[in-house]
This record gives structure tokens, C-alpha cells and sequence, in this order.
């Protein structure tokens, strides 16, 4: 029986609760083992083979060898676990980070600068803010999505 979940109604926040963590219990053990050098070197020499000798569902496993870090959180990925695929991958964290929203590296690292996502029109799912769904991606992959969209409708 789940509980009552309010924090379910954020956008583009999921929350490491105790479900996503019994979720992504293997996906994050495949994580750590990166923290050894030879565990990345196997890593690296076969991904799928290495993902293969981890319980992980196979979802997790696409996700890790897509680096979709979104789609690794949603199956119950903890990003604190997952930046060792990006250390693995020679990313820095606000590289990372940057390809989650959709921003350039520049385009992240500014928007931090300035301050960050307004909390405006972002506290509830249904808003308008930035961080809702209808918004995704942003910054250079968002330009793109766009301009695909409006070229299709002509």
C-alpha cells in the first residue's frame, strides 16, 4: 500500500523516496561498481555485456546505454549514483545535468548563474512555467523540437 504522495504533483521533479529507491535498486549497484577502475574498464570495453550481469530491467539497462539520465531517474535512478556514468563518460555534473533539460552546457551553466528556474508558474503541475512538461526540452534542443514542429506543419 503506497502512501499519499503530494510532492507527486511538481513538475519535472521526481522525488528519491523510498519506492524509487527499492526501483532502482540494481541500476544504482551498477553505478557504484563504476567507482573501480576495472569494473570501468569493462564498462567500456562492452556496455551491454556488463549491464547484462546486473538484475536491472531491461528499460534501466536502454536508458543506461542511451544515457538518458531523465529516463534512468524515472525507473529509480539516483542521480548522485548516475553521475558515475557521466564520470565514466569524462562528463562533468553540469554537463550532465545540462543534457537533461535540453541546454547546452553554456546554457545551463547561465541559467544557474542567473539564478535559476523561477518557482513562477512552476509549483504545480498544470502551470505555465518553464519546468512544465509542454515546455520540454529547453534551451538548443528545445529551439530544435520547435523548428521540427513548425516544418512539419508547413
Amino acid at each position: 500500500m503506497s502512501l499519499e504522495k503530494p510532492y507527486l504533483d511538481v513538475p519535472g521533479t521526481t522525488i528519491f523516496d523510498a519506492e524509487q529507491s527499492h526501483r532502482g535498486y540494481h541500476l544504482n549497484q551498477f553505478c557504484m561498481s563504476l567507482m573501480k577502475a576495472a569494473n570501468r574498464e569493462r564498462f567500456k570495453s562492452n556496455e551491454r555485456a556488463y549491464l547484462d550481469e546486473w538484475p536491472m530491467t531491461e528499460a534501466q539497462k536502454q536508458g543506461v546505454l542511451a544515457r538518458d539520465l531523465n529516463r534512468c531517474i524515472s525507473l529509480g535512478g539516483n542521480i548522485y549514483f548516475l553521475a558515475k556514468i557521466g564520470a565514466t563518460d569524462g562528463k562533468s555534473f553540469q554537463q550532465m545535468a545540462g543534457s537533461m533539460t535540453g541546454m547546452t552546457e553554456d546554457e545551463y551553466r547561465n541559467m544557474m548563474i542567473g539564478g535559476g528556474r523561477s518557482v513562477e508558474g512552476n509549483r504545480v503541475l498544470g502551470e505555465d512555467g518553464d519546468a512544465q512538461p509542454q515546455h520540454q526540452p529547453q534551451g538548443a534542443a528545445g529551439r530544435a523540437k520547435k523548428n521540427a514542429q513548425l516544418n512539419k506543419a508547413v
